[in-house]
């Protein structure tokens, strides 16, 4: 069986030894580079499985690394990124990046974000008349039948508008992804909506009084401040 091949740029070696050695123990193939250019030049040479990218490096900006890398491949970005850089988060995600991962962090919180970047997306069905639709989304309880528009929570139905079922349809099949704020309002209400949040924040309010036990403390949708919303990740 093959490695997954994994590109890591990061100028701090203490990091990149950590990184390394946990991602080496787990089976995946690691190469490391300290700066920009040298980044880039292993992309595109090793066409990794995935990459892991700090933004803050010596020579180039990681933003304008995304944008190369996405101007030809598709390829999974993990961002890692310091506590202080939300704003930086959300530029990297709206130009391309999969997810972020914020220092400091643990391996298994790590291991998960590759799990789920390598997954390229959610399964998915063809139907009869040939569109393609997600298969459902299962966690805890929770399940969304995309092909019936059902949402149900441990077997009772949960009836929700037409925008809360388009929102927490969006969040599922990207589950276990951050999506900004912005990338979540221009695909409900059009990329010429109002980027005004408290439309979303209401929405989102009114879906966890429906959906979680306690909505203050979320086990489905959980809020990434200052950035956007991500959903648990689908046990399918």
């Amino acid at each position: 069986m093959n490695k997954f091949t994994i590109v890591m740029i990061e100028d701090e070696k203490n990091i990149c030894n950590f990184i390394e050695s946990a991602l080496e123990r787990h089976d995946y193939k690691v190469n490391t580079a300290h700066n920009g250019r040298d980044g880039l030049a292993l992309i595109n040479s090793l066409c990794p499985d995935v990459i892991l990218l700090d933004l803050g490096l010596p020579d180039l900006d990681g933003i304008d690394i995304i944008k190369s890398v996405r101007s030809w491949t598709s390829i999974p970005i993990i961002v890692i990124s310091a506590r202080t850089q939300e704003h930086e988060k959300v530029a990297a995600l709206d130009y391309g990046a999969d997810d972020y991962i914020t220092k400091p962090f643990g391996t298994s919180e790590l291991l998960a974000r590759i799990r789920t970047a390598l997954r390229h997306g959610r399964p998915t069905v063809s139907t009869v008349d040939g569109s393609v639709i997600p298969t459902p989304y299962k966690s805890d309880g929770l399940v969304i039948d995309f092909a019936k528009r059902l949402v149900t929570l441990e077997g009772h139905k949960i009836h929700l508008t037409q925008i809360e079922y388009k929102l927490v349809s969006l969040l599922a099949i990207h589950s276990g992804k951050v999506l900004t704020y912005d990338y979540i309002i221009s695909h409900i209400w059009g990329p010429y909506a109002d980027n005004n949040n408290q439309i979303l924040r209401v929405n989102m309010a009114h879906i966890r009084r429906k959906i979680e036990i306690n909505p203050a403390e979320p086990n489905y949708i959980f809020t990434e401040i200052g950035v956007g919303y991500r959903m648990k990740e689908s046990e399918i």
